[in-house]
Order: C-alpha cells, then structure tokens, then sequence
C-alpha cells in the first residue's frame, strides 16, 4: 500500500463543481490503478496558533479545505501512472479548475501502522 495525500483550498462557491472535477478524476486514477480516493470537504477545521491546514495552504476568505488521499498498491504504480499520464491528454490540467493548483500540497507516503478495511 501507498497513499498520496493533499491538502486544496477550494472557494466554497465551487464545492458541487469540485465534487464533479474529483468523480471525473477518480474514474481515470482508478484506470491507471489507483485502488480508492477519498475526498474530505472541511467540516470541523480549527485555526491553529503555530500552524494549521489554512495556513499550508495559505487559504483565503471564504475557501473551504479539502484533505484527499488516494491508495495505491505501491510506489512503483504511482510512478508508472504519473509516468503515463504524462502522455494522457485527459490529463491536461483545463483552464477553470474549481481550485487554485498552485497552493495545492502534495505527499506521497509510506505506511508505517494502518487500521480498519482489511489492512
């Protein structure tokens, strides 16, 4: 197992057209083999006094946070499927994504204890 996991900010105006842009993307993550994503829109996020999702991503009034991460079978499929959507023009990131891309956070990580869901 591997996950890739990411923290967005998403104006809260486009919450139903970010739910549509993560159906679209999951269909084609898991054609490239990716095993499940979950999508987390923010519900209960507390302000920090150090340091706190907002701030990560430099979230601004009126943006919702979204926490995703995506289970992979390994690191070597993740880089396969990065390697080949590369070449995939469904992979083209379209002018008006629902969210500002460059104050996405991505990691990529390895599991060192997992819980539940026949881990």
């Amino acid at each position: 197992m591997y996950i890739a996991g990411f923290v967005i900010p998403v104006p809260e105006e486009n919450y139903e057209a970010y739910r549509a842009w993560a159906r679209n993307a999951a269909e084609l993550f898991r054609e490239f083999g990716c095993l499940e994503i979950v999508e987390a829109w923010e519900d209960n996020v507390p302000d920090g006094t150090t340091t706190d999702f907002r701030r990560a991503v430099d979230a601004r009034p009126g943006e919702k946070i979204v926490f995703s991460w995506q289970i992979w079978p390994d690191r070597q499929s993740v880089e396969d499927a990065e390697a080949r959507m590369q070449d995939d023009p469904r992979f083209a990131v379209p002018d008006g994504i629902p969210f500002d891309a460059q104050r996405l956070i991505l990691g990529c990580f390895r599991p060192i204890h997992t819980m539940g869901r026949g881990c």
